[in-house]
């Protein structure tokens, strides 16, 4: 089968990366409109996410990190074209067609990219089918991409389910009849079927137990090695994201607030909002606990240079979250940041890239001292 050159699968003027990445995200945005009235005219649009970019070379998990209602979730979802983008582009390196953008792609041709961008759902009840044994539930993307059917679609099933740490002869029960645990392996057998390049794993142990939780994460260590698969993987619990990411980037109301390597954010990190987060990590050690630091944008305890210090303490931050419907000027975080200050409430910060390898998107980033996750040793 001929494939078309590479430059025909981007947009006029994007050029092809020529780098080791497998997926890059470039200002990517989705605004979903706010209707009313009986002829449902537009009043103004939810900025779900606004102007996301980050790259992911092959072989290597990116953590996604944020609260409930950032956009992580929706940003994932755009990746794979379950929503389509307001803007921005998605340039992705199949192993057949070379660079694609994802936005661009027709029917078609997208049908051609699904099996090599798959997705692990949070919810190991509600994302497998209770009619359909585990043989259809995970033969069903070998079936429909025509990669395998009959005896060898059989015979693929039950490689998976070992490869996953089940049984093979399980292949004719129903989801009902297993554990939270267990449903979960069958979502990423399910995710492994079509062999993937890419695997958009969306919060896939929030759901378990911790014991699970640590199985699961291990499981995916072991078949990225194994596979040479490449994660997104949205969470919101940094203690988990710190398991399993080689690179972790943070996002607040739709934006991007910073990205880094995982051991340099979590020990030096450079935005407020992820020293607030950090601070909320469970700590082995009952010596390293921290006690509780309340703050609302006025907090903290300056010191000679003007910058403040939360050292040692929990940070609960006071307030809301900002309504994407309705941002505060300046920067989104401005209104529970303890550190800030005037410029903050005018002008949003830029995402920059203040150190090697670390982007982010603070006015203070470089005078500000902030603590990160202290060592159990």
């Amino acid at each position: 089968m001929s494939v078309s050159p590479v430059a025909s699968r981007l947009a006029p003027g994007v050029a092809a990366p020529d780098n080791g990445n497998l997926l890059e995200v470039r200002d990517l945005a989705k605004l979903f409109p706010i209707t009313q009235g009986l002829f449902k005219k537009v009043v103004g649009h939810v900025r779900a996410v606004d102007g996301v970019s980050f790259t992911i070379p092959k072989g290597k998990t990116l953590g996604l990190v944020g609260e409930s209602g950032c956009g992580k979730t929706t940003t994932s979802r755009m990746i794979l074209r379950a929503f389509d983008p307001t803007s921005g582009q998605v340039l992705f390196q199949d192993r057949r067609l070379g660079w694609v953008d994802i936005t661009k792609l027709d029917d078609a041709t997208l049908r051609q990219i699904r099996p090599n961008m798959q997705m692990i759902f949070q919810d190991p009840y509600a994302s497998l089918n209770p009619r359909m044994t585990l043989l259809e539930v995970i033969g069903e993307p070998l079936f429909v991409n025509g990669i395998a059917k009959g005896s060898e679609l059989q015979d693929r099933v039950a490689s998976l389910l070992k490869r996953v740490g089940l049984r093979p002869e399980y292949v004719r029960r129903y989801p009902h009849g297993f554990s939270g645990g267990q449903r979960q392996r069958i979502g990423i057998a399910r995710a492994l079927a079509p062999h993937p390049q890419l695997v958009v794993c969306d919060e896939p142990v929030s759901a378990l137990d911790v014991s699970i939780q640590a199985q699961i994460l291990n499981l995916l260590q072991d078949l990225q090695q194994e596979l040479g698969l490449t994660y997104l993987f949205v969470a919101h619990d940094l203690s988990v994201v710190e398991h399993i990411s080689d690179r972790v980037a943070v996002m607040y109301v739709g934006k991007l607030v910073e990205e880094a390597d995982t051991e340099e954010l979590y020990e030096h990190p450079l935005h407020p909002y992820t020293e607030a987060l950090l601070s909320a990590v469970p700590k082995p050690n009952p010596r390293l606990r921290r006690r509780s630091f309340a703050v609302n944008g006025s907090g903290g305890s300056a010191d000679t240079n003007g910058s403040t210090s939360t050292s040692g303490k929990r940070i609960v931050l006071r307030g809301e979250v900002a309504d994407p419907s309705n941002p505060p000027s300046g920067c989104y975080f401005h209104p529970r940041c303890p550190y800030a200050i005037d410029v903050c409430k005018t002008d949003a910060p830029p995402l920059r890239a203040l150190l090697p390898g670390r982007t982010v998107a603070c006015h203070r980033a470089e005078e500000l001292q902030l603590v990160g996750v202290p060592s159990s040793d």
